[in-house]
């Protein structure tokens, strides 16, 4: 075995184990408290960061390419092999799966209810006001809050929103084929190939689970260099618009994953990552679609810039809210 599998299996072991610590504390102390935010916080804020400043440097970063790297190696790879070892019980797993598309669906009424009063292009606005960041600052947040329970929860829903965003979203702004779409996303093969995986009981041999394990675990620090990057480089050029915009993507989110969640009887951990996720700003994915299809590009990029900042101001917050719920 190489070296780079075991670091990735050290790490991880590390976020439970400090997770599992930190839920072992009194709950009590107010420094405890920030303690806990700041220990999901800090690295998330840290790696965006650096994409940022990589962005401003003008220093050389293909885009194009990491996005690529992302979406059809690193994501699967991540997705595969989290479901194929899945500690969670199947039925736990595809009741997150429902109360994801269960809150895509009412997000994504609200979201054309407000579109229609304010007499707005759905096709362009949509997207943005329904599907949130769950992969680039989403899963980070779901490993560090809650460790592998977390993230094998927030797949669930990374999954269901992906499948959705890339075969609805093209299906909405450029009448693409839903089939075509369907059968071009990695994300779904790398889902059904894992769940029967699990259900089947199969042991990967040893270079294969330490292949997908490596490939799977640059995925976060990619999404996150990938996340500061973009957001370096967005501007708002209607920034009215894009503020009560993108503050509305935010409480509709937060608002539904709280009631959906709450309405369908789910607590605990599941419910925090579900209200954690659910509060997650416009999809980066959004502004790439429009720019593609040439729905309203800037205005989208807009969204997607404040509602990421507000998300982040809103992210201590939003955070402890979840943490509480898991307890």
């Amino acid at each position: 075995m190489g070296l780079e599998p075991q670091f990735w299996q050290t790490f991880a072991a590390r976020v439970g184990a400090r997770v599992r610590a930190r839920d072992q504390r009194p709950r009590s102390s107010s420094s405890s408290v920030i303690s806990e935010v700041a220990a999901v916080l800090l690295p998330v804020f840290s790696i965006a960061a650096l994409g940022y400043v990589w962005r401003r440097s003008g220093a050389a970063f293909d885009l194009d390419f990491v996005t690529r790297l992302i979406m059809n190696v690193a994501g699967p790879c991540l997705v595969f092999e989290n479901l194929a070892r899945l500690v969670l019980p199947l039925g736990e797993f595809f009741a997150m799966v429902g109360a994801a598309i269960a809150i895509l669906i009412v997000t994504a009424f609200v979201a054309f209810l407000l579109l229609k009063t304010l007499r707005l292009p759905i096709r362009s606005y949509l997207p943005a006001l329904t599907v949130g960041n769950v992969g680039n600052l989403g899963l980070p947040l779901c490993l560090f809050a809650f460790g592998e329970q977390g993230l094998a929860l927030g797949v669930a829903l990374y999954v269901t929103n992906s499948v959705g965003q890339f075969t609805l979203v093209p299906l909405l702004q450029a009448r693409t084929s839903f089939v075509r779409t369907l059968v071009t996303t990695p994300v779904l093969y790398a889902a059904v190939g894992g769940l029967a995986a699990r259900v089947a009981n199969v042991d990967l041999p040893g270079w294969l689970d330490d292949t997908l394990r490596l490939l799977g675990g640059t995925m976060i620090p990619l999404m996150l260099l990938a996340l500061g990057h973009t957001v370096g480089g967005l501007r708002a050029k209607n920034l009215k618009r894009a503020f009560g915009l993108g503050s509305a993507r935010l409480l509709i989110a937060f608002g539904v994953s709280v009631g959906v969640s709450s309405a369908l009887g789910i607590h605990g951990v599941a419910q925090g990552v579900l209200v954690l996720q659910g509060s997650m700003p416009a999809a980066v994915f959004s502004y790439l679609f429009a720019a593609r299809y040439e729905r309203d590009a800037q205005d989208v990029a807009g969204i997607v810039l404040v509602s990421t900042l507000l998300a982040a101001a809103a992210l201590p917050f939003t955070v402890s809210y979840s943490l509480w719920l898991a307890r």
